[in-house]
């Protein structure tokens, strides 16, 4: 509060700037009995104007504070005094000067104001720029990494599998009563060796015992060298031109290999086209003789490999099998001819070996339980 607005001392206790020490103790003591809460008990701003009343009884009692209070006083009644002594013109020139002060200090504030909020406006076009930013960064970040798997899938659609460890074991079973003439491992080789090369020392033969009221059975795990001829024994299941007839002929694991079915899927395998039986015996001939004439020279890179389906048609397998995917095809074997051994074939051909053991293991589980 200014000095302006503050109470005048003398003017609450009603004594002139003149007065002394005693005068201002018996002004206190005869305004203090008119003021006194306890006598205005119905009066709100009674407690306010006794506080008032000692804060300037207070003030004029201390000397130095009396003296600050009277020269505050004296020049405000100078001043007074001398704009009293003003004339009409010079009044209105102070009047003027101070709202034009008034007018320059309210122009200032509000171009303050007018520049704060240009720059809350463009920090706020600047936040919103950089989020659209980010989202476009963003978006253009996806829309590329969309693009790179895109890519990643059709590139692996391209690419063919690995040959798994049993897609080239098929499954034999029949029962012994329609072909009695199968009763060994060798009857195996020499009934689907035609097809393919098998690995004779691998293959996996076993003769249920016949137990009451049903006919005594057996089953093979045969294992061809190249993928083909193990697709053409599958297609030629049942076939009893190609002396199949009472033989069942499946994969090992029971599925078709994924192999197969990408050649399939990249349309690498031949349309399926119906042909007669002397068809039939031209390839199997073609055939035998590729096959005598594999051990003496290299077959060419042109051959194409046939195999029958059950519905009496071939299936062709792509000629470019040899060249283009050699060891996805063939199946690699251990004897004393084989160059370069590494670590990784062994092990391949361990994880075949205790793949067989248990398919064997579970065929023996199976017999037993349908005994």
């Amino acid at each position: 509060m200014s000095s302006e607005e503050e109470p005048n001392p003398y003017e609450l206790l009603g004594i002139p700037l003149e007065s002394t020490e005693q005068e201002i103790k018996t002004a206190y003591r005869q305004r203090s009995l008119k003021v006194h809460p306890d006598r205005n008990r119905g009066n709100p701003d009674a407690a306010k104007k006794f506080h008032e009343l000692n804060q300037a009884y207070e003030l004029l009692l201390d000397p130095l504070r009396r003296m600050a209070l009277d020269a505050k006083m004296r020049l405000k009644e100078a001043r007074k005094a001398r704009y009293a002594q003003y004339d009409a013109k010079r009044k209105n020139l102070v009047d003027e000067l101070e709202e034009r002060e008034r007018a320059f200090k309210k122009t200032k504030v509000e171009k303050e104001e007018k520049q704060k909020e240009m720059w809350r406006e463009n920090e706020r076009l600047m936040e919103e720029g950089r989020i659209l930013r980010e989202k476009k960064e963003r978006e253009l970040r996806e829309k590329v990494e969309e693009a790179e798997m895109r890519a990643k899938a059709a590139q692996a659609e391209l690419d063919p599998p690995s040959l798994g460890t049993l897609d080239t074991t098929v499954k034999v079973k029949y029962q012994l009563g329609a072909r009695p003439d199968i009763t060994t491992a060798d009857h195996i080789r020499s009934l689907l060796s035609p097809f393919g090369a098998i690995e004779s020392s691998e293959i996996v033969f076993s003769l249920k015992p016949a137990p009451p009221k049903k006919p005594k059975r057996g089953t093979a795990l045969v294992p061809f060298k190249q993928i083909s001829d193990a697709f053409g024994v599958v297609c030629a299941s049942g076939r009893a031109d190609r002396g199949l007839a009472g033989v069942e002929i499946t994969w090992a694991e029971g599925k078709e290999p994924e192999l197969i079915g990408w050649l399939k899927k990249m349309g690498k395998l031949g349309a399926v086209q119906p042909l007669s039986r002397q068809g039939s015996d031209i390839i199997m001939e073609s055939r035998s003789q590729s096959q005598s004439q594999s051990q003496t020279e290299p077959v060419p890179q042109e051959a194409t490999l046939s195999a029958p389906t059950s519905n009496g048609a071939f299936s062709t397998f792509p000629s470019s099998f040899p060249s283009s995917f050699p060891n996805l095809f063939e199946r690699p074997t251990l004897g004393s001819n084989t160059p370069g051994l590494d670590y990784e074939s062994i092990t391949l051909m361990r994880l075949r070996q205790a793949e067989r053991e248990r398919l064997e293991r579970e065929m023996r589980e199976r017999e037993a339980q349908d005994e």
